[in-house]
This record gives structure tokens, sequence and C-alpha cells, in this order.
């Protein structure tokens, strides 16, 4: 059995960690509340967007934007990845990047070839040990990232979409359900997939001003910049949910290991006054 000065080594090391731990759970659970507000609030934006978005692709008109167009052959694929910049939340990131070495495995076996756009600093960390094929990456967006700062990872995706490079994109992002549920996500970005062009039928069509292909590149970016700006708000609110929990059971693990180290140094402090006892009681009867 270990020696009491070393159990209440350990008792005091766990307490320490203790500490920190409820005090990351206190600052996720002060964040949390902002963060769901943000995402919350561009959530309508993105909705309408993707209502406009379906009138235009329905709209009767000679032009079809490239953004619109299926591609028949597949040679090249490419995946935005939203994640976050610290650690501590527990199987977040982990779990949605198992999923997509297993997408991206299912997708070479096919022969097709994989790029990746990143945006945090632990994809970015973890896809460069894998040595896949990284074009673009964003890290410290912070916890109430801006628009500017992922507009430049987004338009180098969109111009290997344009100039033929790519001929599918995905966004790869952790959805927010609640406090307890954050769920991996994969959507189609390019080209767009029918479920978002898909609206009530019509036979008329929009007056463009200069014309439609430069108002629809218009719009179309901006669609596809404010899907990506979504899946980050979304990925953020649910890292500071995950890190709750994750805190929160940590702590709760670090209380029962106290319980039980001071069980134990109960147990040595015992023994050792036993010890003592029984050695004056044998000196004692010596003399």
């Amino acid at each position: 059995m270990a020696g009491g000065r070393e159990i209440k080594s350990k008792i005091k090391s766990v307490q320490n960690t203790r500490k920190v731990t409820r005090a990351l759970e206190m600052v996720s659970a002060s964040k949390i509340r902002k963060a769901q507000d943000r995402m919350k609030t561009s959530r309508p934006y993105a909705r309408v967007m993707k209502q406009v978005i379906g009138h235009l692709a329905q709209a009767s008109t000679d032009y079809q934007h490239p953004y619109m167009v299926e591609r028949k052959d597949v040679k090249r694929v490419a995946y935005v990845i939203v994640s976050s910049d610290r650690g501590l939340a527990g199987g977040l990131n982990n779990n949605m990047f198992r999923k997509l070495v297993g997408e991206f495995r299912r997708w070479q076996e096919q022969g097709v070839e994989v790029d990746i756009v990143t945006i945090g600093q632990k994809a970015s960390v973890f896809f460069r040990r894998l040595k896949v094929n990284l074009i673009a990456s964003v890290t410290h967006i912070g916890d109430v990232p801006k628009l500017e700062q992922i507009v430049g990872v987004v338009k180098v995706v969109l111009d290997a979409y344009e100039a033929g490079t790519v001929d599918r994109v995905f966004v790869c992002y952790n959805h927010f359900i609640n406090t307890m549920t954050q769920q991996a996500t994969f959507d189609q970005l390019l080209p767009l997939p029918a479920s978002t062009t898909k609206v009530a039928q019509h036979d008329w069509d929009y007056i463009y001003e200069p014309d439609a292909p430069t108002v629809l590149a218009h719009v179309l970016t901006r669609y596809i910049e404010s899907l990506v700006y979504q899946a980050v708000l979304e990925n953020v609110a649910s890292e500071h949910a995950a890190r709750m929990v994750a805190m929160k059971a940590a702590s709760d693990n670090a209380s029962k290991l106290i319980g039980t180290l001071q069980l134990v140094y109960n147990k040595a402090r015992q023994a050792a006054i036993t010890q003592e006892i029984s050695e004056i009681v044998g000196g004692a009867a010596a003399v």
C-alpha cells in the first residue's frame, strides 16, 4: 500500500485538476447561450436564401449556372471540414474525423481523388498528419466567427469547381441538436442538390440586370458562403456544449477518485497507527 504522503500528493493533484475542469465547464456554460443565439439568428437567413435559390433554379431561362449542373464523371471531390480550434470537447472532433476517413477511403476505392479545406486547428493538424491533399485552411476563428474569416477558403473551393478540377464539394460539421447531442453532418454544396432547388413548378422567369450570369454568380456565391458560415456557427455551439458535458463528467470522475483516495489514505493511516501501537506494546512487554 502506498504511503500516506504519496496518497495525499495524489489527492492534491486530482483536486487541482478538478478546479481546472470545473472552470472550463463554467466558461463553456456561459458561452453556449450566446453561441446558440448566433446560430439560431442566422438560420432564417439561410432558409430564405435556400428558397431564393430554389426559385432561380426552377426559373424558365436558357442560362444554367455551372453550380447547378450535375457532372456525370466524378474524378475529384473536395470537402470543407469545420472543426474546433481547441480540444477538451470529448469525442466531438474525432467522431467526425473517423467518418470522414471512411468517406475518403470509399472515394479512393472508386478511383476518385479527394481535396480538403479545413476550418479549425484540430482538423488542420489531424489531416496534415494523414497526408491528405490540403489545399487551404483557416484557424483561430474564435468564439464569434466572422464571415470575412472564411470567405478566402470558400473562394478556393469555388474557383476549383469553376475550373473543373473539382467535380463535387461537400461541407462537414457538427450539427447542434441539443446540449447533449451533436451530430456529424455531411452536406453537398456543389452542384446544388435536387432537394435544394426543388420548389413549386412555374413557367415564369426573373428579369436580370445586368444579365443572368452576373446575377446568378453573385447570388449563388453568397448562398454557398452562408451555408459554410452557418456550419461554422453550428460547430461553435456544438463545441461549447460538448466541452461543458465533457468537463462536467471529468469533474464528477475527479470527485469520485478523490473519495476513493481518501478512503485509501484513511486505511493507510490506520495501519500506520496500529503498527506504532504494536511496536510500543511489544517494547513495553520486552522491558
